[in-house]
């Protein structure tokens, strides 16, 4: 990689590849397993932001965690769904950016990732940064080099 390239990937800000909240599928902290499903299995993701009532970002929540949840000896026991509540099975210990955070920081954190929740310095909700949106980025800037040496 060019030195050039690496000048461009260390100014590249997370801000700049993340999707904003709007447009982010989330929970928050009280709604009901049941809800939190359903959001899970119609938006196609493994895990969403779980949000608190202000929007502050508190944690994610994923599928598998819920179906552990449910888990009966011989069935799952759906019935349960709607009587627990997302922050008693949520995971609150998360990787978290902020949009002033680097593309190079954001690749470090999201290794073992699909995706990382960013937030701003009072902890409210700004969006998400996933490896796609790195991806791209590099593939763009590998692809933008290539053609100005050509």
């Amino acid at each position: 990689m060019s030195t050039l390239q690496e000048q461009h990937l260390a100014s590249t800000m997370v801000g700049d590849l993340m999707i904003s909240s709007e447009k982010v599928a989330h929970v928050q902290v009280n709604n009901p397993l049941e809800h939190a499903l359903l959001v899970l299995v119609k938006s196609g993701y493994s895990a969403v932001p779980v949000l608190d009532s202000s929007y502050r970002l508190v944690g994610i929540i994923g599928k598998t965690v819920i179906l552990n949840q449910i888990l009966g000896l011989e069935r799952f026991e759906f019935e349960k769904l709607s009587d627990m509540r997302v922050h008693e099975v949520m995971s609150k210990d998360i990787p978290q950016l902020t949009k002033e955070d680097t593309l190079v920081k954001g690749m470090n954190t999201l290794i073992n990732y699909p995706f990382v929740c960013v937030r701003d310095k009072d902890g409210y909700f700004d969006g998400i940064l996933t490896r796609r949106a790195i991806l791209k980025q590099i593939k763009k800037d590998i692809y933008t080099a290539k053609k100005e040496t050509e």
